[in-house]
């Protein structure tokens, strides 16, 4: 609104839902794994776990335990793991019969990383993952258990605001993992859905003792777990966001709208957003003399405003 913009478009994470998987799936039980293949590319992987109990929605295992059913789905994932672990140790000794060195030093990680996921660890968790040539090593192979993860903890309206016991251990078994937890619940997140007035949807979290939807606060989690940021671009035309990893130079930045504003940056003219908001858009932070002038190393800071100048 302060760019008095005709356009406004978000950025945005792709979620990819995959049924849920059961006890031996790995051998083919309920689904099996065939869905797996199609999440091996992504970023990271969101455990969304029943903390609820209903008689009216049955339960796989017929019992709510959200800790078992992590567990469930983290032994089918390793399982999984170590089927393509198989398959590249395979291709791996036949190039190192050929004398092949990056084959050699990949039989090296397998002989540890095989033994220690096959005592029902995630590659996630292998220690050797500090070193950058095996962390390469571990991207290449595309272990699902080598991802981040999020658990999402669905609990009834009434425990949305503070969590239950079950979510509390979710918690806690993240902590001991360096994962991160966030509760929501599903029920109140599809009576949001429904209701088209942003006042309404206020109003109604407020009841619930609630400052923002639980998807908000996956987004929000999903964007520190992988170490994302936002910034802005903003004019008449249209206000949009952009996704770069935290860390991100100018140029990097630039180069996220369109290579040409990378190869031929010239420099950024930035905003921090509180001066942004405070200063009531561009001409007032610029009357303040709170618009800068960054050059191609200048690191993008989370809701950075800012207006690429290049030359190509």
């Amino acid at each position: 609104s302060l760019a008095n913009s005709a356009k406004i478009l978000p950025t945005q994470l792709e979620f990819i839902d995959i049924a849920g998987l059961v006890k031996g799936a790995a051998e083919g039980e309920g689904l099996g794994n065939q869905f797996l293949g199609n999440i091996r590319q992504v970023d990271a992987i969101l455990h969304v776990l029943r903390c609820f109990e209903n008689s009216d929605i049955t339960h796989v295992s017929g019992s709510v335990d959200p800790l078992r059913d992590a567990e469930i789905i983290e032994t089918e994932l390793i399982l999984s793991d170590l089927s393509v672990l198989e398959k590249h140790k395979e291709q791996a000794e036949k190039k190192a019969r050929g004398q092949d060195k990056d084959a050699k030093a990949l039989l090296e990680t397998l002989a540890e990383l095989v033994p220690f996921m096959e005592e029902g660890n995630p590659a996630r968790r292998f220690s050797k993952l500090s070193d950058s040539i095996v962390k390469e090593q571990i991207r290449q192979l595309q272990l699902i258990t080598a991802k981040p993860v999020l658990y999402v903890c669905n609990v009834n309206e009434q425990d949305a605001a503070n969590g239950n016991e079950w979510s509390q251990k979710i918690a806690e078994k993240a902590k001991s993992e360096n994962a991160e937890s966030v509760v929501i619940s599903a029920e109140i997140e599809e009576q949001i859905s429904q209701l088209d007035d942003q006042e309404e949807k206020d109003m109604f979290l407020s009841d619930m003792g609630l400052e923002t939807t639980g998807l908000n606060r996956v987004i929000r989690n999903g964007y520190e777990l992988l170490d994302l940021i936002t910034f802005f671009t903003a004019g008449p035309k249209e206000t949009r966001a952009w996704t770069v990893k935290n860390g991100s130079t100018a140029t990097q930045s630039a180069g996220k709208i369109h290579t040409d504003f990378e190869k031929g940056f010239i420099r950024a003219e930035t905003i921090a957003y509180d001066d942004y908001i405070a200063h009531n858009g561009e001409n007032g932070a610029k009357e303040a003399g709170k618009m800068r002038s960054e050059g191609k190393d200048y690191i993008t800071q989370d809701g950075d405003i800012m207006l690429f100048r290049f030359n190509v």
